[in-house]
């Protein structure tokens, strides 16, 4: 008998799903990761990095609750392309704008007012193509293969994560800025392709309701969760302060002098070792105390913090990334499991799109974070400190919800 994992990989739909993610969000780290290094870059200041993060964050986390709401009572497969294809969109423009005519028409200041305003309008459609990705599993592949399909897309995600932010480093260093937009705008494309594959998925929310009492309802199934949202929350703020990954091109120009393909490799740390865990966790899953497990995960996720924060040795540097993405991808494979199999089908839009809110608005708001306390404090300090502050979040989220410790599913 075939293991879950390729039974769900049989299913034709389920693959041209995994296929189109995995490309879209390669195609999307490769983004962020020559975006930070490009305005690094222009700028030189770290400050500026943190500003992209704000300016993708707010759009997203404004619109989260929202666009649950919409992808509730929208065809989903129509809406994931229209999101995919405007992503295609504003890489062109970013493409554009970082050519060399374009530098010398309009100048750098230009360039980083278009470069902002459209991570604006990237923060805007991720608010409605994150929470579909996450909307669309469950009607994928049966209900006893769900946490199997669920483990599965994070192992894509954090596959596409690694190959991006790696593939970045290279192509700036080989094909520069410009050539690394090209690449990225036909990944997008090819991303649209394959998801295009999929068949239409109804809307599952049918019941007439008032819009702002059918938008609050995936908020109060979280608050009222109380698995669901101590998981999330202690994911929020382990990311927004442990978000050194912000500060990853500082690191590699200014303190540890390495070019883009080392900027690249330490970029990629984190996600190799996530994918190490969520492969192993996918063969050998979680069986007891997984909510526990999630706690001391965390904990250990700051102390690696701290030690790429003092790091002046880029394979220190590099091991404390990569053991610091071995326990992320306990928390990544821990709450996505408790978020899907806790949440009922007619909320899955809205309760993917808080979990969107939680979780990866707190990357482009830990962004931020790291930004400005890098300013104020220094490079490795703001790091350090928080590492410091993840730990305590850990203590903090243990006392108060007690429930998560006991979690097991």
């Amino acid at each position: 008998m075939d293991k879950p994992a390729i039974v769900a990989l049989k299913i034709p739909e389920f693959r041209n799903f995994i296929i189109g993610r995995f490309i879209f969000v390669m195609a999307l780290r490769m983004l962020s990761t020559l975006v930070g290094w490009w305005m690094y870059e222009l700028t030189r200041d770290p400050f500026y990095i943190g500003m992209l993060g704000l300016a993708e964050a707010i759009p997203a986390v404004s619109l989260a609750l929202y666009a649950g709401f919409v992808i509730d009572k929208s065809e989903k497969r129509k809406l994931l392309l229209i999101g995919v294809i405007l992503y295609a969109v504003c890489t062109s423009i970013l493409l554009a704008t970082s050519t060399h005519w374009f530098h010398n028409q309009f100048g750098t200041k230009l360039i980083i007012i278009l470069v902002y305003s459209i991570i604006v309008i990237t923060g805007i459609l991720r608010s409605f193509t994150g929470p579909s990705f996450g909307a669309i599993v469950a009607s994928l592949v049966p209900r006893e293969l769900l946490t199997t399909a669920s483990q599965l897309n994070s192992t894509a995600y954090l596959i596409a994560s690694i190959s991006g932010h790696a593939t970045a480093g290279f192509l700036i260093a080989g094909i520069n800025v410009t050539g690394t937009f090209i690449v990225i705008t036909v990944l997008v494309l090819l991303g649209w392709l394959a998801l295009s594959k999929l068949k239409e998925k109804p809307p599952i929310l049918t019941a007439e309701k008032k819009t702002l009492e059918a938008v609050g309802e995936g908020l109060k199934y979280v608050l009222k969760t109380k698995e669901v949202l101590a998981s999330l929350s202690l994911d929020l703020f382990a990311v927004f302060f442990g978000g050194a990954a912000a500060m990853v091109p500082v690191y590699a120009k200014d303190i540890l002098h390495v070019g883009p393909i080392g900027f690249g490799w330490l970029n990629a740390a984190t996600d190799i070792g996530s994918i190490c865990m969520v492969i192993s966790l996918t063969v050998a899953p979680l069986r007891k105390k997984q909510g526990l497990k999630l706690l001391y995960a965390v904990a250990g996720f700051g102390i690696c913090i701290i030690a790429f924060g003092i790091s002046k040795w880029y394979w220190l540097s590099f091991l404390a990334l990569l053991i610091s993405g071995v326990l992320d991808g306990v928390s990544v494979v821990v709450r996505s499991n408790i978020v899907q199999l806790k949440t009922p089908d007619e909320l899955r839009g809205r309760v993917m799109s808080v979990n969107s809110m939680f979780i990866n608005s707190s990357n482009e708001i830990g962004q931020f974070e790291s930004g400005v306390a890098a300013k104020l404090m220094g490079n490795a300090v703001s790091v350090v400190f928080g590492g410091c502050m993840t730990i305590l979040v850990v203590v903090a989220t243990a006392i108060k919800a007690p429930a998560l410790k006991k979690m097991e599913y």
